[in-house]
């Protein structure tokens, strides 16, 4: 029961702090993290300890697969190049500069280690990224370059990480804890051989997923079976030594690639709904779960001064902001210095880098990977602390200003109002091809009077679309759109009004009122209004 009542508690925290963010217009995320220092530091509370483990398998597998499925392919596929130049790249160089400066600060810490620190915090993390980009208005093409690295470039630093520990353990068993060089191929190789090998499995795990979607055809067991993915191709992965995160955005992947064409309508609102409340939780929990940590990490440093911990956390976390910064602008300028390497890659703007060079928020990864260090690691502790300093300060820094720089570099995407062309196009084709079967039904000997009832409304609607899609129309189309508004919300006060006085069941009452609210979503997002106007 005091497992059930922290968690409980834990979440009614995370709604309080939802409601902060919101008010305050500040980002979830760092409101969450400051909300758990404080709760940490409250006396009498006890000292939160996070397992590994737990962060790992049960915190990650859903939080990559939430954003790995609703990840857009194509994008992912253009954006290629620069995603794997920070994903593998940038992260390589980080690491590598991490290491140089703990080193400095830290003479009598192992290169091993001090390489061991550097993977640990070299890559941004998906959940912060996602949790921080969702409120800004940033260009699609930055968003699918920032998410798709978040997505990947973890199996780059854990391969690296892995590396370190196991040169640490050669260093200590050689009785030399300096020891412990890497060899470059040998890395590459192992990085290879992980990935790929968790690319099979997360393929694996995702068709046999939608085998069971098409033959189940139940809504909750088809989400059921989406969780079970997740879960089941991260803990897969593990177990064969190859990358439980490639595997699980491998599957998220392949999964929201394949929805649209083996989920019924049904299942896709009902697992949306699902999956949105999951993520909610997981990552509320994640967020306020790495302030509560703090409190027990500074008992345990309690030997060392105040101004020498501050010192060390301010020299690492810069060294970590600036290290981006000084990847991204060469390799994003420099190669275009030569004509073949400009050939059909996508310019950067000086302002474009800069967002890019920015948006490096860590997260709970880098908190796990720290966590789960040896217990006779050298200097285990202190990295720990290092590292959850490098997640706050990049949380609070980089997350609160993020969408200041975004604005002031001018890479602000500005929506016009009214209904976007993409959009607009699509409907418009869309309602071509509903016409032109209604129009083809009409002459049936049987359907065809019902079909002739049918036409003009659905050659109206064509010729709105038409016109919308062609810079037209839009004022036509949005009072049209208020006033089914106003007639559904007349209706459904009329359906529970008949439900009070006349004894309308209350089944009947669900099912009807089910179909009032989908139709009710569908008009509010084609006028631009919140779920909750």
């Amino acid at each position: 029961m005091e497992i059930v009542q922290a968690v409980l508690a834990l979440i009614a925290a995370c709604v309080g702090f939802a409601l902060l963010a919101r008010h305050s217009r500040l980002p979830y995320a760092v409101i969450l993290v400051v909300g758990g220092i404080l709760l940490a530091f409250i006396p009498g509370l006890p000292t939160v300890t996070l397992d590994p483990a737990l962060a790992l398998a049960f915190f990650v597998p859903p939080l990559l697969q939430a954003s790995a499925w609703r990840t857009d392919w194509r994008a992912f596929r253009a954006n290629l190049r620069p995603i794997l130049l920070l994903a593998v790249g940038c992260v390589l160089f980080t690491a590598a500069c991490i290491a140089v400066v703990a080193k400095l600060l830290i003479p009598g810490l192992p290169w091993a280690a001090a390489v061991a620190l550097g993977a640990i915090v070299a890559p941004p993390d998906a959940v912060a990224v996602s949790a921080v980009l969702r409120r800004l208005p940033v260009p699609p093409r930055l968003v699918a370059v920032l998410e798709g690295e978040s997505l990947v470039n973890d199996a780059t630093a854990l391969v690296l990480y892995r590396l370190a520990i196991l040169a640490v353990a050669a260093g200590v068993a050689a009785g030399d804890a300096s020891a412990g060089g890497m060899s470059a191929g040998l890395a590459a190789l192992s990085f290879l051989l992980v990935a790929a090998g968790g690319v099979a499995v997360g393929y694996a795990v995702a068709r046999a997923a939608i085998w069971s979607f098409l033959r189940l055809r139940d809504p909750l067991l088809e989400t059921a079976v989406s969780f079970i993915a997740c879960f089941g191709a991260f803990m897969a992965a593990e177990a064969m030594a190859v990358s439980g995160v490639i595997a699980v955005v491998t599957t998220g992947l392949v999964m929201g690639q394949l929805q649209h064409r083996t989920l019924s309508p049904q299942t896709r609102i009902v697992s949306r709904a699902v999956w949105q409340f999951a993520e909610f939780v997981l990552t509320s929990l994640v967020f306020i779960l790495v302030g509560l940590q703090l409190r027990g990490i500074l008992d345990r440093l309690a030997d060392r001064g105040a101004l020498e911990l501050a010192g060390l956390a301010a020299g690492i976390s810069a060294a970590l902001i600036l290290s981006r910064f000084l990847w991204v602008f060469p390799v994003e300028f420099l190669p275009r210095l030569i004509p073949a390497a400009r050939r059909g890659v996508a310019a950067t703007s000086v302002a474009e880098a800069t967002v890019i060079s920015w948006a490096g928020m860590r997260g709970v990864v880098s908190l796990a990977a720290a966590l789960a260090l040896p217990l006779d690691f050298p200097q285990r502790d202190l990295l720990i602390f290092l590292a959850f300093c490098a997640i706050l300060a990049t949380l609070v820094v980089q997350g609160t200003t993020l969408g200041l720089v975004i604005r002031r570099s001018g890479v602000e995407e500005r929506r016009p109002p009214g209904m976007p062309p993409a959009e607009a196009a699509a409907r418009r084709h869309v309602a071509r091809a509903t016409l032109a079967e209604v129009e083809r039904r009409a002459e049936d000997i049987l359907e065809g009077p019902v079909a002739q009832d049918l036409v003009g409304e659905y050659r109206d609607k064509a010729r709105i679309f038409h016109g919308v899609a062609g810079g037209g129309g839009q004022a036509e189309l949005e009072a049209r759109l208020r006033i089914r508004l106003a007639a559904l919300r007349a209706g459904r006060s009329a359906l529970l009004d008949h439900h009070r006085t006349d004894g309308l069941p209350d089944e009947t009452l669900a099912a009807l009122e089910a179909e009032f609210d989908l139709e009710e979503l569908r008009i509010l997002r084609l006028l631009g209004a919140p779920a909750t106007a």
